[in-house]
């Protein structure tokens, strides 16, 4: 059997060596059109900021190495251009030689990949301006900051590449400012937990211009003008595109194979696409959201290995099946981490599922250990069933375990009070004998239970001021006076027993703490003597970060830039 594979990054080299695992006489040849392969997408932001020293780390494998592991013919610099599905052939094109020729195969894998956005914008083709995608890419940016010296940059986009850009080029002492056209950085959280993540990015020194789009750029001397919405102009000596990718499926149109989202390859299961011949993973393709069931477009590393695992089993005869990706990541911020999987509470309400979260501020490990740090849990499911949907956290330790837990529970289809029954790990360096996990599955159960309702951010501005409902903040005296919501009385839960009668039984109590513990606890001696009674969801902290990067938001639309 001759297996051909276009693509040789994640999913195209994954399938390759799990092809000869499994079949040790398959021919197998790989087209890749850059000069490197089974590289590390991830790492490239870190090499130019020089965390990542040598060059060669950057590879797992060469294309020497990987033809004596797994005795495949591995050829970079290789462009397959077009297929030809009733010839059973792709035609290629040598890009160190010109030369082109026509390959036959038996099975075919198409592992294209994405390419970075790069919109049509005025001064789009200047040199000071960079993708950020292939090793390739990588050197060259590092070599233009090795030889001029930029003293400011713009990076354009907040996902994974464009924050992880900003932060390596502020390591090198660069002034960086960071253009999202949304409201928000990273779109796979909500605006609360994302909120964390502006501070902590603000806090380094990053200038944030959030809420407007790129223009286009003009020359400005040695340096370039960047244009942004509400006539702004930044001015930069470089700047770098991380607005997204696109799947790079042009030769799947070509050969007629069934299309999807965003012109993404479509797939089966077994990442089958409309030719049973061939096979399509990583990027480039589309597939199922595990949590909604609807077709998704999911570019991520771990998605692409598996998919290429699974289209290598099927050919050698397995019966292996991807059932889909809930998108779980994790990212670096400078001193934060930042984790998601799953689906957010904004996505939720957009496919009109009913859904209720919980909101926490643990610590990353038992209290009375030295070191612990507060982390931002926030865990969303599906009224009635449960059901989780998705999870966000955002904190300095412990984030990574504690997202990979919930991904877990979230495949196995666990319920959100089930998360009481996780026997997890415990010793007061590494977590806390009531670890954030279950504490978020027994705030869960306690709303099933009846035990807690609950009040969200989002009610803050429609509260009654008219003296209809009780607003009270039972944080101790000196918290209150550094800063309360306005309308809250303050009554320390340690009081209240004594102090209850100040309240009218009558009127339901909007009850407000640091983090959530102490009102909580303050709802249940109120819902004991009768009262009716609400929890704030995340706490006055919680509550501040947000109200805090919304205030800034809105004072950067007047001012024109974002404060910092």
């Amino acid at each position: 059997m001759k297996i051909v594979i276009v693509g040789g990054v994640a999913g195209g080299a994954t399938a390759a060596a799990r092809l000869r695992r499994l079949d040790e006489n398959a021919e197998i040849i790989v087209f890749e059109r850059s000069g490197f392969v089974s590289y590390a997408n991830c790492g490239l932001p870190y090499y130019i900021g020089g965390v990542i020293e040598k060059k060669e780390e950057l590879t797992l494998q060469t294309p020497e190495s990987f033809r004596r592991r797994f005795n495949v013919d591995m050829r970079v610099r290789h462009e397959v251009t077009k297929i030809n599905p009733e010839r059973k052939t792709v035609y290629v094109t040598n890009l160190v030689t010109g030369e082109s020729f026509e390959e036959s195969y038996d099975k075919l894998i198409l592992s294209p990949g994405a390419r970075p956005v790069r919109p049509d914008f005025p001064g789009i083709e200047s040199d000071k301006i960079f993708t950020l995608r292939t090793v390739e890419d990588t050197y060259k940016i590092k070599d233009y900051i090795n030889a001029n010296k930029p003293s400011s940059a713009v990076v354009v986009g907040g996902g994974f590449i464009g924050i992880e850009a900003a932060e390596n080029l502020k390591g090198l002492g660069v002034d960086v400012t960071l253009v999202e056209a949304m409201n928000q950085l990273m779109a796979p959280f909500d605006y609360d937990i994302a909120a964390f993540i502006h501070a902590e990015v603000r806090r380094k020194g990053v200038n944030l211009v959030l809420g407007r789009k790129l223009q286009g750029f003009k020359p400005d001397g040695e340096s370039l003008e960047v244009s942004i919405e509400d006539g702004l102009g930044i001015k930069a000596d470089m700047v770098i595109l991380a607005m997204g990718v696109s799947p790079d499926t042009a030769i799947a149109k070509d050969a007629g194979l069934k299309l999807g989202i965003k012109g993404s390859i479509v797939v089966n299961e077994h990442m089958q696409t409309s030719d049973p011949d061939i096979y399509a993973v990583g990027d480039a393709v589309q597939i199922k959201n595990f949590v909604t069931g609807k077709d998704a477009l999911i570019s991520l590393a771990g998605p692409a290995n598996k998919q290429g695992r699974v289209a290598a089993d099927n050919i050698c005869g397995l019966n292996s099946s991807y059932n889909g990706g809930q998108g779980s990541s994790v990212i670096k911020i400078f001193s934060l981490t930042a984790a998601s999987t799953g689906i957010n509470e904004r996505t939720a309400k957009s496919l009109g599922i009913e859904c209720d979260k919980v909101i926490l501020s643990p610590s990353s490990h038992a209290g009375y250990y030295p070191g612990g740090k507060v982390m931002t849990l926030k865990l969303v499911f599906e009224k009635g069933s449960y059901r989780i949907l998705g999870a966000q956290i955002a904190g300095y330790d412990g984030v990574d375990k504690r997202i990979d837990v919930l991904a877990t529970a979230i495949r196995a289809g666990m319920k959100a009070y089930e998360l009481v029954e996780l026997d997890l790990a415990y010793a007061p360096p590494y977590s806390s004998a009531k670890d954030p996990v279950n504490m978020a599955g027994f705030m869960a159960e306690n709303i099933k239970n009846g035990i807690v309702k609950q009040w969200y951010y989002e009610d803050v501005d429609s509260l009654p001021m008219d003296g209809s409902v009780t607003l009270l903040d039972v944080r101790t005296h000196s918290e209150y006076a550094r800063g309360h919501i306005e309308g809250f009385i303050n009554i320390p839960v340690d009081s209240l027993r004594e102090r209850i009668s100040e309240l009218d039984s009558s009127k339901p109590v909007y009850v407000i703490c640091q983090s959530g513990v102490r009102s909580y606890i303050a709802t249940r001696i109120l819902m004991g003597r009768g009262f009716e009674s609400y929890n704030f969801a995340g706490g006055f902290r919680f509550y501040d970060a947000v109200r805090n990067d919304k205030a800034l938001a809105e004072r950067s639309t007047l001012c024109g830039m974002d404060a910092n």
